[in-house]
């Protein structure tokens, strides 16, 4: 048997704090960790590219630390992860669209990201002209009386797009498989030299929903890969931004689970919420989404004490009506019949993918990062993370639900022991090449940022990872056995972004 190669397993008080120690492994231990993530020892967080190598960050449930393993790619070809571990195939076919680079012995080898519409081929490695687009292979499916039913990847909705291949029986859907990669922007390209604050601008446009975790989980590389020191107040702040961001989100998607299953009191009730929450981070920190107020060394702005009593008017609201429309949901029959059973994840599947967000936590993978993985200010609050059995469109409402009263909680909690001092602390380049690694809890599920920095504080190689990605082949399973006309409900039980996935 190969031996393992000694990784650096880091806990998460290190890996915030100062810059993140990589391990160099040969192809044979590269295979050996992929035959252990196989098994489910550990489980991938992330995969990507880098000039001339490959990278891949591991996590260690157990010893509760994290991993960034690096073998290089010997005449540009790797040996394949996805052949052991399904969660690394995308994220492979990614790494051979960007950089070209070959991942060896892969069993699917269709392009991701590169539909033969940029004009190049490889754009981060060595680039050379476009061969134009092509038709895609959807993997076949063999059986009675099969019709297929493509939709996308422009929607009727003022969605992003993406495409959908159903194949079915009558009604029964048999088989999906998502094509996706439309709304592909090129931020790994884009942050290739960029200085750190465009850096952190760009990554808090990754995925709009999402811009405060983008923002912060940057933040927390470059902070760590350059050892700044954060004033304490900025934390507390950043987590107040997060439990907004949470709550309008989680809202949103509560209301508009219940709207596709033609309950649309529910949808326009939790819109007035959502409203509310997004007005609230308007009126304290100046932008509805909070995009680009949290920056590497703390925060862009404080808030007032009128802010304060704004953001505890907010809570106190939210826990006066959400009770009510919570007893709607549980309570209206209809409603019940189209959710429970519906798009159901199995646990084993969501451990296999590492899904995170309440997609995992609704299939029994008990994991959130701010308490497995823990940061400031969640190391100093009290925060129960809800988990179910179920898997199902009513579970993932369920789980929803309950992190808006845990974020309602925390968000008392942080307001009620908010430090006094400075918010920002200026960054400057440390004269010498780091890496860094940032881990938040956005409201999909763990967000992963990769920073490597050269000497003059430039950006040499920025990565970055939605939750999206280990989720939307959870979506593929889930809409199994289930009827064509119930795939938007599942979908937006999920919700995956794509313009995260896309990047």
């Amino acid at each position: 048997m190969t031996r393992l190669p000694p990784l650096a397993f880091t806990r998460s008080r290190e890996f915030r704090r100062r810059p993140f120690p990589h391990t160099t492994v040969s192809e044979a231990e590269w295979s050996a960790l992929a035959h252990i993530l196989g098994r489910g020892d550990v489980t991938l967080l992330s995969l990507w590219g880098e000039d001339g190598a490959i990278c891949m960050a591991l996590h260690d449930p157990a010893a509760r630390g994290v991993a960034v393993a690096r073998v290089a790619a010997v005449r540009g070809r790797f040996p394949s992860v996805g052949r052991h571990h399904p969660p690394a195939q995308r994220l492979e076919r990614v790494v051979a669209d960007l950089f070209g680079l070959v991942p060896a012995g892969a069993g699917d080898r269709r392009k991701w990201l590169d539909h033969g519409r940029w004009g190049v081929v490889h754009p981060l490695g060595e680039a050379a002209a476009g061969r134009g687009a092509s038709d895609y292979a959807f993997a076949p499916v063999e059986g009675e009386s099969l019709h297929q039913v493509p939709v996308g990847p422009v929607h009727a909705g003022i969605i992003e797009p993406g495409h959908f291949r159903f194949t079915a029986q009558g009604e029964t859907v048999v088989r999906l498989e998502e094509r996706l990669g439309y709304v592909h922007k090129g931020i790994d390209a884009l942050m290739r030299g960029a200085a750190l604050s465009r850096g952190a601008e760009l990554a808090a446009r990754t995925s709009g929903d999402s811009t405060v975790a983008y923002g912060w989980a940057f933040a927390q590389a470059a902070e760590a890969a350059m050892e700044v020191e954060v004033p304490e107040r900025a934390f507390w702040l950043r987590g107040i931004m997060a439990e907004l961001e949470r709550l309008a989100n989680h809202l949103g998607d509560i209301g508009a689970i219940c709207n596709d299953a033609a309950f649309a009191m529910m949808l326009a009730h939790c819109s007035v919420l959502r409203e509310k929450v997004l007005r609230a981070a308007d009126q304290v920190f100046g932008h509805r989404l909070m995009r680009d107020r949290i920056v590497p060394g703390g925060v862009a702005a404080d808030f007032t004490r009128d802010g304060e009593a704004a953001l505890r008017a907010l809570v106190t609201e939210i826990r006066d009506r959400f009770p009510a429309l919570v007893d709607l949901y549980d309570n209206t029959a209809s409603l019940l019949d189209r959710t429970v059973g519906a798009g159901r994840v199995a646990p084993e599947l969501a451990r296999r993918f590492g899904t995170g967000g309440f997609v995992g936590r609704a299939a029994m993978r008990d994991f959130d990062t701010r308490r497995d993985l823990r940061y400031a200010p969640y190391d100093m609050l009290r925060l129960e993370v809800p988990v179910r059995e179920d898997g199902d469109v009513n579970g993932r409402v369920w789980v929803r639900i309950r992190e808006v009263e845990q974020s309602c909680s925390l968000i008392t909690q942080m307001l009620n022991g908010l430090p006094g001092g400075p918010v920002l602390t200026a960054v400057a380049p440390s004269g010498r090449a780091c890496e860094g690694l940032g881990l938040v809890e956005g409201f999909r599920g763990d967000i992963l940022v990769w920073l490597a920095l050269d000497d003059r504080g430039r950006i040499r190689r920025c990565h970055l990872r939605d939750p999206s990605w280990f989720q939307w082949p959870l979506l593929e399973a889930a809409i199994e056995g289930n009827i064509i006309a119930d795939f938007p409900l599942c979908n937006k039980s999920f919700n995956c972004s794509y313009s995260g996935h896309d990047l």
